[in-house]
């Protein structure tokens, strides 16, 4: 059996508060009296360890969501670079056929090039917002483990 504690943690059931055991009401400790040093050192241990288990497995999650939001991020930057490639390319060529002839063909370059600047500054823009919302530090991680170190404190008294 087993009991779910503030934060989403399930322990060992041994008499926790609220489960309707031996406790009494007045008590957020659970009734250990009938049970022995070893037993509760036992518990106590494999309670550690599913929490840690937890704690690990929700900090992989949260840098997983993250490691998603910087790829997208990545790609909207490459994008903005491959565009500005584009820049360069045709604005060299555009600047080459103005230069050279007076004939429509190169202000059409100049428009190709107009047009691709468009795109990389928007891809730019939008590439840098994406990664400006990247979190790298797992927040919901952090706040479990305060809690947890919160809920450790009485029961190692």
């Amino acid at each position: 059996m087993s009991s779910t504690y503030e934060g989403g943690y399930q322990g060992s059931d041994y008499g926790a508060a609220g489960d309707g055991g031996a406790t009494a009401a007045a008590s957020p400790y659970p009734d250990v009296s009938d049970q022995s040093v070893g037993s509760l050192v036992g518990q106590l241990s494999t309670d550690l360890s599913k929490l840690m288990s937890q704690e690990l497995a929700l900090a992989k999650a949260e840098m997983k969501e993250e490691a998603k939001k910087a790829g997208v991020a990545g790609g909207m930057l490459a994008g903005a670079g491959l565009a500005g490639l584009m820049v360069a390319i045709f604005g060299t060529a555009a600047l080459m056929y103005i230069l050279d002839t007076q004939l429509p063909l190169p202000w059409a370059a100049v428009i190709v090039t107009v047009l691709w600047a468009i795109v990389g500054a928007v891809l730019f823009v939008m590439g840098r917002k994406k990664l400006q919302e990247v979190n790298p530090k797992p927040e919901q991680t952090v706040e479990s483990l305060k809690e947890d170190k919160e809920w450790v404190k009485p029961q190692k008294n």
